[in-house]
């Protein structure tokens, strides 16, 4: 009896950290097999590097730096991954009516963000800077792989779905080597799959919404063991008070100002990372009310929360998350 019961200790959960892409990450995994974990980690970082390659804005040789600026609105090659980007970010900002859109990149220098000194500009300012922007004057070949941008300013940042792709890039990582069974949280998004060693359920937490004081809000257990990815944007990390008035730094492209709703944090879960972390992008800048007409349209696990005074903070709930049961919120 002790020689079974020794025999029958479950697995050990093998975990891996770091920085990356400006922010942290922690991946969390167990299989009957233990891998090497220096083997995954050297993947993960080699799988890092490469996103890095192609996407990173902060560097001037990365694929996205080049493409943003050169003039040209020539047809340029571009791989299967960036072509994926762009047309999803296409389908998500014709479903918003252009509330999610990752050309808006020059809107953020334009007030002052990129500096963090803000500087409100004229309406005849934002909408020299808005004529530049859309994702309708970036063109995708399809057929030969190949881009093109048709006015010579636009520029293209997928930093809202890059934590979530990164995600996706990690957790492949992961199932190729045959693990069912992980946390994979990259700057606060994550998805999971797959339960503990034990049985019990992955359980995580979502942050309460107020600036400088990190708590948790609510509990979350995943009961949808087939992959379950979730991702948060928040009004309340980033804001600038100026002459008595608050300005978000979510900005709303369809307006090119900050948005003036109450909707302080949106959570959405999903199925594939990217999508999500798009997803709750656009959820912030849509706001509750719009916000929540688009996921019960488009069926999407959304969990909303507003700031209705300093001490308020009021919960809402897709009706796709509270019928499908894919997760379990306890109570408060």
């Amino acid at each position: 009896m002790t020689a079974l019961q020794a025999c029958s200790k479950p697995p050990e959960i093998q975990r891996v950290e770091g920085y990356a892409q400006g922010t942290t990450y922690h991946i969390s995994w167990w299989s009957e097999t233990s891998l090497d974990t220096g083997v995954v980690e050297q993947q993960f970082q080699q799988q890092l590097a490469s996103i890095d390659k192609e996407l990173s804005t902060y560097r001037d040789d990365s694929y996205i730096s080049r493409f943003n600026a050169s003039p040209s609105t020539d047809w340029q090659p571009a791989s299967q991954d960036f072509i994926d980007l762009i047309t999803l970010a296409k389908s998500i900002s014709q479903k918003t009516q252009g509330c999610y859109d990752p050309t808006l990149g020059p809107l953020f220098g334009l007030w002052g963000f990129r500096k963090d000194v803000l500087n409100v500009p004229t309406p005849e300012q934002i909408q020299a800077v808005k004529a530049h922007m859309g994702m309708d004057k970036l063109e995708v070949d399809e057929v030969d792989h190949k881009i093109r941008k048709t006015v010579p300013d636009l520029q293209v940042d997928f930093s809202s779905m890059g934590e979530g792709y990164t995600i996706g890039k990690l957790t492949r990582i992961l199932e190729d080597m045959g693990v069912t069974n992980y946390l994979v949280e990259f700057g606060g998004d994550m998805k999971i799959r797959g339960h503990k060693p034990d049985g019990k359920k992955w359980r995580i937490a979502i942050e309460r919404p107020v600036p400088g004081n990190k708590t948790v809000h609510r509990i979350v257990t995943i009961n949808d063991e087939s992959g379950v990815t979730l991702d948060t944007s928040g009004t309340y990390r980033h804001h600038f008070d100026a002459d008595g008035k608050r300005y978000s730094h979510i900005l709303d492209p369809r307006t090119g100002a900050p948005v003036t709703h109450d909707l302080v944090s949106a959570s959405v879960f999903g199925v594939v990372p990217r999508e999500s972390d798009a997803w709750a992008t656009a959820m912030l800048c849509m706001g509750q009310e719009e916000g929540m007409k688009v996921a019960e349209q488009e069926h999407l696990d959304v969990y909303f929360i507003q700031q209705k005074s300093a001490s308020v903070l009021i919960d809402s709930f897709s009706p796709s998350l509270k019928q499908e049961q894919r997760v379990t919120f306890e109570k408060e």
